[in-house]
């Protein structure tokens, strides 16, 4: 199995930085060169599309899903502009439609007889929104950015577009089974008019 890194690779075949920006379209480093499976770190040498962990984690899932569904789930999402919250400091990107709003069908919007603010509440947490109506949304689902929440935070224009933080709604001891992540999308929630 090949272990060398791509950068050692790269450095071994004279191509470093210096040598990027003198080449600003480009660099021709010849025809691709093959290097399947080699580099594949599975005993089998060969891409596991469904690996015996996953498959061995079924029965739970099938079993969650046949549970009683909740009424609407919470989903996070990502801004372009934003980059998590590496970009709530800079003024020229906190505007438009980089802001902390609860996306939801408008025919949910309807249904809860929500307006321009909602309460979202889980098992773990409780916070007041702007409601944004989103016909590209599930009806069922609910989506808040991640990466708000700057009320304490001494950055300054973060903290003028302080938002919410999503985490206040979702249970660190949710972990999923296979993988050890913590469970960020999916949770429950009851969403009420404010």
């Amino acid at each position: 199995m090949e272990s060398r890194s791509p950068a050692r690779r790269h450095r071994a075949r004279g191509l470093n930085l210096r040598v990027l920006l003198d080449n600003p379209h480009g660099v021709d480093l010849g025809a691709l060169q093959p290097r399947l499976p080699g580099v594949l770190r599975t005993d089998s040498q060969k891409v596991e599309l469904a690996p015996q962990p996953l498959l061995d984690d079924t029965t739970r899932l099938v079993a969650e899903l046949s549970a009683a569904r909740p009424d609407v789930v919470l989903i996070g999402r990502r801004q372009l502009r934003s980059n998590n919250s590496w970009m709530h400091n800079v003024p020229a990107l906190v505007g438009g439609s980089n802001t902390c709003t609860l996306h939801i069908h408008p025919d949910d919007v309807a249904r809860l007889g929500l307006g321009e603010l909602a309460a979202i509440e889980s098992a773990t947490g409780k916070l007041t929104v702007p409601v944004e109506p989103n016909d590209r949304i599930m009806p069922g689902v609910v989506s808040l950015p991640h990466g708000w929440g700057h009320s304490g935070s001494t950055q300054t224009v973060a903290r003028e577009h302080a938002g919410v933080n999503a985490n206040a709604l979702t249970d660190d001891s949710r972990i999923d089974a296979v993988s050890g992540n913590a469970v960020f999308n999916g949770v429950p929630v009851t969403i009420t008019p404010v």
